[in-house]
């Protein structure tokens, strides 16, 4: 056989591999989502949206949970994102070569691919421990720790990708460093800013193992930043795990729910960054 029917033979035979690969991994996505479509639509209701948490074996809603969900997501990404721009700033502006922001970058991907978990507890060591109660503070700043990793990689690679020649020119009209960083850079990169913010608020949005550790759960509707709060993945989890079959359709409801917010965040994403790439 020749050389070139070898490659040829080897090449069909790694790309049958891959497609077959590819297929297996969409049919088990494919069977998943089926699997959340019918049960979660079957547990939906307008009582989802207008009720709390109900005992067992009664019927009630998810409201207290989204609420505090969209509380503790919200104070957590105020708190990670600026944190991780100026991180990323730094890195990519002040310091580009320099030894520390090799240390910061390495130290960045090391709580990029860090458990979730391990960050949970470390919150409740550091704040709920020394508080002695759970709290919607400490679940917003183990959401925040989560964050902020995200929001440092998507931002330096952004400003990364911003021309010299554009703070070059800034520079010689007299512009000073921080006036070129927030009118030019910033503006160059906004759209991938904006799409590393995006990708944050969904990478914790569903996010478990923290909120155990730090906001605990309530079965009651509460605003009280300084006592537990009930948050949508927690209450998914608790009444998953239970065998009430009415904590079970609200599981799967809540399950749906959260995976339409976080599609919907992942679509603008995308949008913003084919936006910026001019795709």
């Amino acid at each position: 056989m020749s050389l070139y029917a070898r490659r040829r033979r080897a090449s069909a035979i790694y790309l049958g591999l891959c497609v077959l690969s590819t297929v297996i991994g969409l049919s088990f996505l494919a069977v998943i989502l089926a699997e959340l479509l019918i049960e979660g639509f079957g547990g939906l209701s307008p009582a989802v949206f207008t009720q709390t948490t109900p005992p067992p074996g009664s019927q009630g809603g998810l409201m207290n949970a989204i609420v505090g969900s969209l509380i503790v997501t919200v104070i957590g990404v105020a708190i990670g994102a600026p944190l991780g721009m100026l991180a990323g700033t730094y890195m990519a502006e002040y310091g580009r070569y320099s030894k520390l922001t090799v240390v910061v970058r390495f130290i960045n991907d090391i709580l990029l691919s860090a458990p979730s978990i391990i960050v949970g507890l470390f919150i409740y060591e550091v704040v709920v421990a020394r508080a002695g109660h759970f709290s919607a503070y400490a679940g917003a700043l183990a959401l925040a720790v989560i964050v902020v990793p995200v929001v440092v990689r998507t931002t330096e690679d952004m400003l990364l990708l911003v021309p010299n020649p554009l703070r070059e020119a800034a520079s010689a009209l007299g512009m000073p460093r921080s006036v070129v960083i927030g009118k030019v850079a910033y503006r160059a990169a906004r759209a991938g800013l904006v799409t590393g913010v995006l990708l944050a608020v969904a990478r914790v949005s569903g996010e478990t193992a923290p909120l155990l550790f730090t906001a605990l759960n309530n079965q009651f509707f509460s605003t009280n930043l300084n006592a537990p709060m009930a948050t949508l993945p927690v209450v998914i989890f608790q009444f998953a795990m239970s065998p009430y079959k009415e904590w079970q359709q609200l599981a799967w409801a809540g399950a749906l729910i959260i995976t339409f917010a976080v599609l919907a965040l992942s679509i603008g994403a995308r949008t913003l960054g084919a936006q910026r790439t001019g795709k």
